[in-house]
């Protein structure tokens, strides 16, 4: 992996063989973000996403390995208790041209992913809700 941080923006490459989540982790720490959105395309070879079911609160994960494309990667870091926390979803089109995605769970790059990462000034934490199930955004914490 290599990246370039340009004022507020960060343009990051991955090679054959990284993880995304844990490249997109390594550079939120290492560059101290506290809050920004990510986009990237790029190639796959083996990636898990999930989807939410909402009634039972839970997510059903779904792994995929193949030649697949990222026709969208986009998300967010931020914190949660105030340690590293990212949510990010995943589309990837396969060969057929069928397009499949979710909550990214894991991603491994087979050519390149190319990744922007936009850095916000300021702070969200999250927290759990019961209700939903899920961590969410906390304005107020």
């Amino acid at each position: 992996m290599e990246y370039k941080r340009f004022n507020d923006s960060i343009l990051a490459r991955l090679d054959p063989g990284e993880e995304i989540l844990a490249s997109v982790r390594e550079i939120a720490l290492k560059e101290e973000i506290k809050l920004a959105s990510v986009s990237g395309l790029g190639a796959v070879n083996s990636f898990t996403v999930g989807v939410f079911k909402t009634a039972e609160k839970e997510y059903k994960a779904n792994h995929f390995n193949g030649c697949y494309e990222i026709v969208s990667l986009t998300g967010t870091i931020n914190t949660m208790k105030d340690e590293f926390y990212c949510h990010l979803h995943m589309s990837a089109g396969g060969e057929d041209g069928s397009v499949v995605g979710g909550h990214l769970n894991r991603a491994v790059v087979s050519a390149t992913c190319e990744l922007v990462i936009r850095v916000i000034d300021g702070r969200v934490d999250r927290s759990f809700s019961e209700k939903v199930g899920l961590n969410l955004f906390d304005f107020h914490g």
